[in-house]
């Protein structure tokens, strides 16, 4: 059997392309491991349904001038849509479709980006189970910058 520095590292894998596995039986069979083959496909879906114990909307944000924060969705599980509100200057909301945000058990992490000029600490609240209030300050604090919400269960 090769070892495995043996095997070359580089490439992109494809979603048909195969990862050597073993199928573990479950506790108390009588059935043994067997090795398998695995697509990428496989193992990739599994690992987008595995539960981490909570939901997440993840997007970068850039917001300048008078405008609503613009998202560039990166993940969402929530199975929820989202509207982004600016309701004065420094002050925005984002809005989901139904009752999401369940009170001690979501939870947001933001910042500015790449916009080097802010230095504005970034507050958030959870305004109601829909809403979540963003408070920089004032207006042109987000240039790409990080916007998680997280929803445990």
């Amino acid at each position: 059997m090769a070892t495995l520095t043996a095997y070359p590292t580089n490439g992109n894998p494809k979603s048909s392309d195969l990862l050597l596995g073993t199928t573990i039986p479950t506790t108390g069979s009588d059935e043994q491991p067997i090795t398998n083959n695995f697509t990428i496909a496989s193992v990739a879906s599994f690992a987008n349904s595995y539960s981490l114990g909570y939901t997440l909307y993840t997007a970068l944000l850039t917001q300048a001038g008078a405008a609503a924060p613009v998202p560039t969705v990166l993940q969402n599980t929530t199975g929820k849509t989202f509207t982004w509100t600016r309701q004065s200057a420094g002050n925005y909301t984002v809005t989901a479709s139904s009752a999401l945000f369940t009170a001690n058990k979501t939870i947001v992490f933001v910042n500015n980006g790449s916009n080097a000029a802010s230095t504005d600490v970034i507050k958030w609240n959870r305004t109601s189970d829909t809403t979540i209030t963003l408070i920089p300050t004032v207006d042109g604090q987000f240039t790409n910058g990080s916007f998680e919400i997280r929803i445990y269960s």
